[in-house]
C-alpha cells in the first residue's frame, strides 16, 4: 500500500501544477465563450486541434523512451542530453520545414485568411517540445515541486496575459485610453490568444538553466539509435492516438456543406468537451506520476499485483469524477455561454470516453515493459480506423453527437483490445468483477439522476429536490467505496 500512497502522492503533487493550472485556464472558457462568438471560438478548437496532432511528430515518442533507457543505462545523464538534444535539434528542423510548408497547409485546411495562425502554432510547438525532456528529467528525478512550481509559472503567466489583453484592454479602450485602443487594433481576440501561448511557452524555457548543464555529457549516437527504434512505434501510436481525440473536429469541418455553420458546431463541440476537463486533468496528471513510477517498479516480484491495484483505484477515482460532473451538470454548465450549451446531452459519453482511455493508458505498460510498442502503434491504428470510419457515417446524420460516440467507440475498443493482448504477453490480475461493480453502482446513480431531472423539467420536482437527491447519490457512492475497500485501503 505504501507504493499505491507513494502513486497517489506524486499524482497530487503533479496535479498541483496540472489540475490546478488547467482550472485556471478551463476559467477562461467563460470569457472565450462570452468575447467571441461559436465562429471565431471554432477557429482557436480547430487550431488547438492541429497543435495537439502535430505536438506528437514533435516528440516523436522521445519521452517515454527516455523513461525507458534511463531505467537500463548507467549513465543516466547521457540518456538525458542525447534525448534533449535530439529533440531540440529535430524541433529547429521540423519547425523549418512546417514554415515553408505553411501556405499549402493554409490552403489545404481552408484557412488562407489566417495563415498567420500556422506560424504562431510552430511557434508554440517547437517551444513546448523543447521543455518535455527537462520536465520529464524532473519527473524522473522525485522533484515534482520544481516541476509544479515551473508549469505554474508558465500558466500564470498565460492567464495574466489573457486577461489583460482580452478583457482589460477592450475595457480600457471603452473608457478612451488611446494606447489600449491601439493595442485592441492591432488584432483580433483570436490572435491574442494565440500570440499569448506562444509568449508563455518561450518565457519557461530559462527556468531550465540547470538541466542545461547536463547537455555537457553531449549526444550519443548509438544510444540514440536504440532509443529511436523504442520509440518509433509509439510516434505512430501517438499520431494514431490524436486521429482518435482531434479527427473529429476535422471532419466536422469537411463533412457539413455549411462551411460557418461547421465551425459553430465545432466550436460547441469544442467547449462542452471543456466539460470533461476534470477527467483529463486527473488522467494527465496521473500519467505524470505513473509513467516513471511503472518503470521503476517494474522489476519487483509484485510488479503485476501493485499494476491491478494501481488501475482499481484509477477506475475508482474517475467513477467519482464521472459522478460528480453529471450529477451535477446543471451547475457546471453555467462556465459555457448559453450559445453553447445546445451540446450538454454529449457531456456523460464524453466523460466516459475519457476514461477508457485513462484505462488504455494504464494498460499500455505491458508493451513499453516487453518493448514490443509496435502492439501498442497497431492497437491505436485500428482505433483511428474506427473513429474515422464513425465519423463519416455518423457526422452527416447527428453532426457532432456522432463525433462523441465515435470516440466512446473508439477508446472503450482500444482499451478491451490491449486489455486481452496483454494478459498474454504480461499478465496482470487485474479484477474485472470489482471493476464492473465500480461502473455498474455509478451507472445506477447516473440513470436515476436523468429520470429525476426529467422529472425536473416537467416540473415534478424542484431544483432543490433534485439536487439534494443528487447529493445523496453522489456521496451514498463515495460511501459505498470506502465501505468495500477500507480494508485494503488502511493496510
Amino acid at each position: 500500500m505504501s507504493n499505491i500512497k507513494q502513486l497517489a502522492n506524486h499524482t497530487a503533487i503533479y496535479g498541483l501544477s496540472t489540475i490546478l493550472g488547467r482550472l485556471l485556464n478551463y476559467l477562461l472558457v467563460p470569457l472565450y465563450t462570452r468575447m467571441l462568438n461559436p465562429l471565431e471560438y471554432g477557429a482557436v478548437s480547430e487550431f488547438y486541434a492541429y497543435a495537439s496532432f502535430l505536438a506528437v511528430i514533435f516528440m516523436y515518442g522521445m519521452e517515454t523512451a527516455f523513461f525507458r533507457f534511463v531505467q537500463k543505462e548507467e549513465n543516466k545523464n547521457k540518456v538525458f542530453s542525447t534525448a534533449w538534444i535530439s529533440i531540440i535539434v529535430s524541433s529547429i528542423a521540423l519547425s523549418g520545414v512546417l514554415v515553408l510548408l505553411t501556405p499549402t497547409l493554409a490552403k489545404l485546411s481552408y484557412n488562407t485568411a489566417h495563415q498567420n495562425y500556422f506560424y504562431y502554432f510552430i511557434a508554440i510547438l517547437a517551444a513546448d517540445a523543447i521543455t518535455q525532456i527537462p520536465f520529464a528529467w524532473l519527473r524522473q528525478t522525485n522533484r515534482p515541486l520544481r516541476f509544479a512550481a515551473i508549469k505554474l509559472c508558465g500558466i500564470g503567466l498565460n492567464i495574466g496575459l489573457n486577461l489583460f489583453f482580452i478583457l482589460a484592454v477592450p475595457l480600457l479602450s471603452s473608457h478612451g485610453y488611446a494606447w489600449a485602443t491601439n493595442i485592441k487594433d492591432t488584432a483580433s481576440g483570436v490572435t491574442f490568444i494565440f500570440v499569448i501561448n506562444i509568449v508563455s511557452s518561450i518565457l519557461i524555457l530559462p527556468f531550465f538553466s540547470r538541466e542545461i548543464k547536463n547537455l555537457s555529457e553531449g549526444f550519443d549516437a548509438t544510444l540514440w539509435k536504440s532509443m529511436f527504434r523504442y520509440a518509433l512505434p509509439l510516434m505512430v501510436l501517438g499520431f494514431a492516438g490524436m486521429i482518435n481525440e482531434t479527427m473529429d473536429r476535422f471532419l466536422l469541418k469537411y463533412l457539413i456543406p455549411d462551411k460557418d455553420y461547421a465551425l459553430a458546431q465545432i466550436g460547441i463541440y469544442g467547449a462542452v468537451y471543456k466539460l470533461s476537463i476534470i477527467i483529463t486533468l486527473f488522467i494527465q496528471a496521473f500519467r505524470f506520476a505513473a509513467e516513471p513510477f511503472f518503470f521503476n517498479k517494474a522489476t519487483e516480484k509484485n510488479a503485476p499485483e501493485l499494476y491491478a491495484k494501481v488501475m482499481h483505484y484509477f477506475i475508482m477515482v474517475c467513477c467519482v469524477i464521472f459522478l460528480m460532473v453529471t450529477l451535477y451538470l446543471d451547475f457546471f454548465k453555467h462556465f459555457i455561454g448559453e450559445g453553447f450549451r445546445s451540446g450538454l446531452p454529449v457531456v456523460p459519453i464524453l466523460l466516459l470516453a475519457n476514461i477508457f482511455l485513462g484505462i488504455f493508458y494504464n494498460l499500455s505498460i505491458w508493451y513499453k515493459l516487453t518493448d514490443k510498442t509496435a502492439y501498442g502503434a497497431y492497437i491505436t491504428i485500428f482505433g483511428a480506423i474506427i473513429t474515422i470510419v464513425l465519423n463519416i457515417v455518423l457526422i452527416p446524420m447527428i453532426g457532432y453527437v456522432g463525433s462523441a460516440w465515435a470516440t466512446f467507440v473508439c477508446y472503450f475498443t482500444i482499451a478491451g483490445i490491449s486489455y486481452f493482448v496483454g494478459q498474454k504477453h504480461f499478465p496482470v490480475p487485474y479484477s474485472l468483477k470489482k471493476i464492473s461493480r465500480y461502473f455498474g453502482l455509478a451507472f445506477v446513480f447516473y440513470f436515476m439522476y436523468l429520470f429525476l431531472h426529467e422529472m425536473y423539467l416537467h416540473q415534478q420536482l424542484s431544483f432543490f429536490t433534485l439536487q439534494t437527491l443528487a447529493t445523496v447519490m453522489f456521496f451514498g457512492y463515495i460511501g459505498w467505496l470506502y465501505i468495500t475497500e477500507r480494508k485494503n485501503i488502511s493496510v
